[in-house]
């Protein structure tokens, strides 16, 4: 028997092309499930969204997995949301929510205790008190220490170095959230790498020689500059932040990269 390669009139057995409403020979009416039929995938994971994440880096040896953000929202954390990453302990429950607003993807960190982090591209403005990422080291942004140099109560002098014209100080957070490293700058700008720069790193296999700087901007604040470094410098998020094609970001250990797929 000849495969049927058009819609069959009920009426009087005519082919009907399709997108056809009517049939051309008795006039009947095609069905509504026919005109309107589409195209459909087998599975909600193969559904094109206005973007996706791609894993590039994870903690169980999954790297590669895609997620479609084809949602108004897209909730990742460790147990709570669409994107799950259960084994990561450096994620909180709830951690951040992809969204679109205006027809952008946003990225809004939902309250975490150890943030989002977006890569910088080229150079971006630090505020005292942000957080950034050069390979594995986590870095705060704090102003110049006081200006302690006075006596004591009994007006003896403290037994100290001399003082210099400190501009800013940068802050090592460590394991458990206390301070580890901390560098008083008192040139307008410092560098951070594995060898040869102000803020050095040698075992750190994931900094480059030359990873990152920090100066004093023309407005008197302060900007972070990533050296093209191999792995790239990450700023923490401080609410929200607009995501672009391409754009890197981490969440806890996961490293993920954005695709606009629309």
């Amino acid at each position: 028997m000849e495969q049927a390669r058009n819609y069959v009139c009920r009426e009087c057995s005519t082919p009907v092309p399709s997108g056809h409403k009517f049939c051309g020979t008795c006039g009947g009416a095609v069905p509504p499930e026919v005109v309107e039929l589409r195209n459909d995938y087998f599975g909600a994971m193969q559904t094109p969204g206005k973007a996706r994440l791609i894993l590039i880096r994870g903690d169980a040896g999954v790297d590669g997995l895609s997620y479609m953000l084809q949602g108004v929202e897209h909730v990742a954390g460790r147990d709570d949301g669409q994107i799950l990453f259960p084994e990561d302990r450096w994620l909180s429950p709830r951690h951040a929510n992809f969204v679109y607003e205006g027809g952008e993807l946003v990225v809004r960190d939902e309250g975490s205790l150890n943030g989002v982090y977006v890569r910088v591209s080229g150079s971006v403005p630090l505020a005292f008190g942000d957080h950034f990422l050069c390979g594995e080291q986590l870095f705060r942004l704090d102003p110049p220490p006081d200006d302690t140099a006075g006596p004591a109560p009994d007006q003896t002098y403290f037994y100290s170095s001399p003082r210099k014209n400190y501009l800013f100080k940068l802050v090592q957070l460590i394991a458990g959230g206390g301070e580890g490293l901390v560098h008083c700058a008192h040139a307008p700008s410092v560098e951070l790498g594995r060898e040869e720069c102000d803020i050095n790193f040698p075992t750190d296999v994931f900094i480059s020689g030359r990873h990152a700087r920090v100066e004093v901007a023309d407005d008197g604040g302060c900007t972070l500059t990533d050296l093209d470094s191999k792995n790239g410098t990450y700023v923490r998020v401080k609410t929200s932040q607009r995501l672009g094609h391409g754009d890197y970001l981490f969440l806890g250990k996961q490293l993920l990269r954005v695709e606009m797929t629309a």
